[in-house]
């Protein structure tokens, strides 16, 4: 598939649309497999020759903690580049609550990923 002429705003494999981005789905039993977001369709027989490639893992009940919640609730948020106050880090995880009433801004927490310092912000 040349998408060089076709005017597209991403370069892809056709795992994504070359339209939006987003992932497209399987191709099936269709004749072209289409975007759920944009509508951009491929004919199904671009796939032809691509491998897809699975892997499901299954754990003993119990045996598997995902590493997030051993660190608490305050390190499962996404990581951003702020610098913590006290060790100079760069990266702090935040997590954002609602603390006021509706029509305030939201409290913002960050804690450092390193020594566990936290600050909060208020938008």
């Amino acid at each position: 598939m040349d998408l060089a002429g076709s005017g597209s705003r991403f370069q892809s494999d056709l795992a994504f649309c070359p339209d939006c981005g987003s992932v497209l789905p399987l191709p099936g039993a269709q004749e072209a497999v289409a975007c759920a977001r944009c509508g951009f369709a491929v004919h199904v027989r671009d796939f032809e020759g691509k491998v897809v490639r699975t892997a499901v893992v299954f754990h003993q009940p119990g045996t598997a903690v995902p590493a997030a919640m051993e660190d608490g609730p305050e390190l499962q948020g996404p990581v951003v580049d702020r610098r913590c106050a006290r060790c100079g880090h760069e990266g702090m995880a935040y997590r954002t609550r609602q603390m006021r009433s509706a029509d305030e801004g939201q409290t913002v927490f960050f804690t450092c990923i390193r020594c566990k310092f936290q600050e909060k912000e208020d938008s």
